[in-house]
């Protein structure tokens, strides 16, 4: 029933973002209900697996955080290795734009959030959650706005997200990783280098890829390193160009096989684990939390400031330029969309604080910086359209 469910729901493109939105309004609504000493009890429900001398004792939550994440990250891994050796980002033109848009994006709210919190050495710890883009909301309301909006702006979207998360993944591996234990790493070490083999040789199954990128994983759980970064690195060495006996490219069945799962599944069942906050006592002092007004002005302002700033430098020097049938205005309304952290902001926010206080105010931050980007995006996009075919039909 489920995987009819989730095969009817992934025909819809905007499917995955109405999904998000949804499970973080159910989280919502659970922790200011009645409901909230139950969702408290689901999240911190222990969860064992044991083989042998080897296990893994966790709350429910940190199985969606380290465990299903690993999946999505994997996704990511899948996703980046695609774009940058055949997709949007296989040419120097096609990488340009995104990349110096995304380099200004990462950069500006990170800055924003550091010179809010410049005094306090535990808050700053999450400079890095407002530098990120949450690709499935984002693209659910393009996807929701139609064919108004230009294929090359989705494209070039798509394109700052892939970036964006390289540029997380990058930033998770060097500030969020703690106590490292080196035998643990070394084994996990020893599991690329046999998937590194497995792709030289070419092997085309999917089975040992899946087996060792298990142990892998489970590897990276005990290192220390973040296990999500064990999805990218097996993204990376999961064959692209060689084929199966259908004449098929592994890496884009894997793609394509885990694209529904984790649009309609995982993401979802984060955002209900990751977006509970509790509205009691909330007032504008609540705002002014250090942690969530940088966050906040992170996304919304960062974003966009970043984004258009660093585009707008590049294009005025002539290092890249605008497709032709993108506006500036219909591109600030891009902007403006990449201020919609939810995910990997979420993601970072739990890696940065563990005090309840603190989680609480990354995650109103998220929230209130993303829903005001996303709201002034869809704005801005519905003009800008609107507008660009005002003029196209009086220049006609």
């Amino acid at each position: 029933m489920i995987i009819k469910l989730i095969n009817a729901l992934s025909s819809m493109k905007a499917a995955p973002g109405i999904l998000l939105f949804l499970a973080a309004l159910l989280a919502m609504f659970m922790e200011n209900s009645p409901l909230s000493g139950l969702y408290g009890a689901l999240k911190d429900t222990p969860v064992v697996l044991q083989v042998g001398a080897f296990i893994i004792d966790k709350p429910l939550l940190l199985w969606i955080n380290d465990g299903l994440m690993a999946i999505f990250f994997l996704l990511v891994g899948l996703e980046i290795k695609r774009e940058v050796l055949e997709g949007h980002l296989s040419s120097r033109e096609q990488f340009v734009l995104p990349a110096i848009a995304a380099a200004g994006g990462v950069a500006c709210p990170a800055l924003i959030y550091a010179y809010v919190n410049w005094g306090d050495p535990e808050t700053l710890q999450g400079w890095a959650i407002p530098a990120a883009t949450d690709i499935a909301f984002a693209l659910g309301i393009l996807m929701l706005l139609g064919r108004r909006v230009p294929r090359a702006l989705v494209i070039i979207l798509m394109a700052i997200a892939v970036i964006d998360d390289l540029a997380a993944i990058v930033i998770i591996a060097i500030f969020y990783t703690h106590d490292t234990s080196l035998l643990s790493l070394g084994l996990a070490l020893v599991g690329l280098a046999a998937l590194y083999v497995l792709n030289r040789k070419g092997v085309t199954r999917l089975g040992p890829y899946t087996i060792i990128g298990l142990f892998i994983w489970a590897c990276v759980l005990k290192s220390g390193v973040h296990a999500t970064l064990a999805g990218v690195a097996i993204g990376f060495l999961i064959p692209l160009r060689a084929e199966n006996e259908h004449g098929q490219s592994p890496l884009k069945v894997m793609e394509h096989a885990l694209h529904p799962w984790v649009g309609l599944a995982i993401l979802p069942v984060f955002a209900f684990a990751n977006a509970g906050v509790s509205l009691a006592g909330l007032g504008f002092e609540t705002f002014l939390h250090p942690i969530t007004l940088g966050t906040t002005l992170g996304l919304f302002f960062g974003k966009q400031i970043g984004v258009m700033g660093a585009t707008a430098l590049a294009v005025f020097t002539g290092i890249c330029r605008l497709p032709q049938s993108v506006t500036w205005l219909q591109f600030y309304g891009m902007a403006l969309m990449t201020g919609i952290g939810f995910t990997m902001s979420l993601f970072i926010g739990t890696l940065a604080f563990t005090h309840v206080e603190n989680a609480s105010a990354v995650r109103l931050g998220v929230l209130t910086g993303s829903f005001l980007s996303a709201l002034a995006g869809a704005a801005v996009l519905l003009w800008g359209t609107r507008n660009a075919k005002a003029i196209g039909a009086h220049d006609g």
